[in-house]
């Protein structure tokens, strides 16, 4: 099934700032709001995004409290999209305490963010049927740099105009073409949520991307071996790598890649140019798309916004 694309913004937009994960430095979520707004986006900043939980210094409030501003912010008529401020850790923690029958009454919107807002991507996908954007994080500490913010520019504006999606480094690790729908994010909480109750697994005809930070390459090992054994790859028919900060040398997680997945015998696509990296690009997840290794690129079936 087709998912449904949200509606491109325009100057004038309403768009809400929440923080489902961890917390907000308030100079860069001043920063964040300054770019949106020179765009000509009329900004909402969620009532608790500044907020610390008491307890737990790694999450930005209490997780009521971090759902509540996701939850009011979605079901607002006057807000055309909700971006994430940051992510860190916690997301998965809300997917149980949001409403999804009152979220899917309120209509798609566009989201947006990247990182630990992969639980909220898969979850929005298979429970509202949408096509979201893994995306920069609009208060994240480099994340949102100028290459960053010309992508992500373009795509919620003009998505017809970045079609094509590649970045500077990116090469083949395993050769072929490969078409279906873009699913994926970071690996540490794809392979986290495998075994729960309403676990996402790729559909036949998929292409995933995975990207991580700050995970040694045994890690990094151990998260795809559990995504492998789990039969997560089993309708996957491409794969796009993308950033790897902090997680060893690119020849360490190569070989690790390589030892674990060119044997599935995907077109497979190293350093993309998505993820925790500069000039971050921002992708469609639930969008089809086509993977050529060879050429290092994945290209957009339609444009990623109606």
């Amino acid at each position: 099934m087709m998912r449904i694309r949200p509606p491109r913004l325009r100057p004038g937009s309403k768009v809400a700032l929440v923080a489902p994960a961890g917390p907000v430095r308030e100079p860069l979520l001043r920063r964040g709001i300054g770019i949106l707004e020179s765009w000509g986006l009329v900004v909402e900043v969620g009532e608790h995004v500044l907020h610390r939980h008491p307890t737990l210094p790694y999450l930005a409030g209490l997780d009521a409290h971090r759902a509540a501003d996701l939850q009011r912010a979605w079901r607002d008529p006057t807000v055309d999209a909700v971006l994430c401020a940051r992510g860190g850790y916690g997301s998965m923690r809300i997917v149980d305490l949001l409403d999804w029958d009152a979220m899917a009454e309120a209509g798609p919107k566009l989201f947006t963010g990247s990182s630990d807002i992969t639980a909220l991507h898969e979850a929005m996908g298979s429970r509202l049927n949408l096509v979201t954007l893994f995306s920069p994080i609009v208060a994240g500490e480099v994340s949102f740099d100028a290459g960053a913010q010309k992508h992500f520019r373009q795509t919620v504006f003009e998505p017809e105009s970045v079609r094509t999606l590649t970045g500077p480094a990116a090469s083949a690790l395993s050769d072929g073409v490969a078409s279906g729908v873009i699913v994926g994010g970071n690996l540490s909480l794809l392979s986290s949520g495998v075994g729960a109750a309403d676990a996402f697994i790729p559909p036949d005809g998929s292409l995933a991307l995975l990207e991580d930070v700050n995970e040694e390459p045994y890690q990094v090992d151990r998260m795809l071996t559990q995504l492998l054994r789990s039969g997560w790859f089993t309708g996957v028919t491409g794969v796009a790598l993308g950033s790897w900060t902090g997680c060893g040398t690119h020849e360490e997680i190569r070989d690790v890649v390589t030892d674990l997945l060119v044997g599935l015998g995907l077109p497979i696509v190293w350093e993309l140019g998505f993820g925790h990296c500069p000039d971050q690009l921002t992708i469609p997840l639930g969008a089809r798309g086509t993977l050529d290794a060879d050429q290092g690129t994945i290209t957009l079936a339609e444009p990623a916004l109606s």
